[in-house]
């Protein structure tokens, strides 16, 4: 059963700071059931590891990536990657995807989105809403939401990764 995932939340370092965000619950629980897909937006379209920090602005149903300090905007990069992306986890067949909560592009929920007036609404980082767009039928989950065991009962269930 492959289950695509945020690769920081596997422990891999590809934050911006060349961190990680191990999610251990989520690793933990769904190894024995499942074959890991990690992606990493930002460091699999070249923006490398470490980099400057990002965030959306704009408009949530139409947010653009841009550096925080210098204000590069990396918009239109990430979504043709994310496009490409998708399309390959389509083919591949995943059954779910776990994304990065707060992310500017994984966040399948909760990425602030700053308008110009400095108010933040929020709303899906850009590869967790193409990927959410290509493939509305798939289980989503975050590693908050799945720290809740009965939301992790009800992702196993609904991608079919647990027998029985």
């Amino acid at each position: 059963m492959l289950i695509g995932i945020s690769s920081c939340l596997l422990g891999n370092r590809v934050r911006y700071d060349g961190g990680h965000r191990l999610a251990a619950h989520v690793k933990d629980t769904l190894d024995p059931y499942v074959t890991w897909v990690p992606v990493c937006p930002e460091v699999d379209c070249g923006l490398g590891v470490p980099r400057p920090t990002m965030q959306l602005t704009g408009r949530p149903e139409n947010p653009r990536l841009v550096t925080i300090e210098a204000g590069l905007d990396h918009t239109e990069r990430l979504l043709k990657w994310s496009e490409k992306k998708a399309a390959e986890l389509e083919a591949a067949g995943i059954a779910g995807f776990v994304f990065k909560c707060r992310s500017p592009s994984c966040a399948f929920m909760d990425a602030e989105v700053f308008a110009a007036s400095g108010t933040a609404l929020k709303g899906p980082g850009l590869f967790a809403r193409t990927v959410m767009h290509r493939l509305p039928n798939l289980p989503f989950g975050d590693e908050e939401g799945l720290a809740d065991p009965a939301a992790m009962d009800v992702f196993l269930d609904s991608t079919g990764a647990r027998p029985g």
